[in-house]
């Protein structure tokens, strides 16, 4: 098993991988704090991305002084570009969300994932993401009642 993964990326990637972690954490804490934070029995918008976010700051602060000497990290390869095109399509609906609705940008989501990213068939690929967004549908929006943007 060992042979079969990449090499180790080494200090200068572990410690450049907690910096952008780091500066993730800086960005949604700052946007989230301008949404608005609330008080805990009144919490606005931004409370619980801000928590989340100042998390991930402490998580990455830690991870820079003491990730010069893990051996968890990998050398970028083309399997990289996998975790690269699953960030694509999750900003792309992010994108066509409140344009064309969920229906649309989920189904297509779930198929890029399912068919290119996990390499499973046509087939299971079709049903899974048409099953899943219609479970989706109707969990969301008639049993919950959730204002999810629509294309009707």
């Amino acid at each position: 098993m060992e042979e079969a993964r990449p090499p180790h990326a080494g200090p200068i990637s572990q410690i450049a991988a907690a910096v952008v972690a780091l500066a993730v954490g800086v960005f949604g804490a700052v946007g989230s704090y301008a949404l608005g934070l609330g008080r805990l029995t009144q919490p606005g918008p931004g409370l619980w991305p801000f928590a989340i976010s100042v998390v991930i700051i402490v998580l990455s602060a830690v991870l820079v002084v003491t990730g010069r000497g893990l051996q968890d990290t990998e050398r970028f390869s083309r399997s990289s570009l996998l975790t690269a095109a699953g960030l694509v399509t999750l900003v792309g609906l992010a994108a066509l969300l409140p344009v064309i609705g969920f229906e649309i940008p989920s189904l297509l989501l779930m198929f890029i994932w399912l068919r290119w990213l996990g390499k499973e068939s046509w087939r299971s690929s079709i049903v899974i993401s048409i099953g899943a967004v219609a479970a989706f549908y109707v969990l969301f929006v008639l049993l919950l009642q959730i204002p999810l943007p629509r294309l009707i």
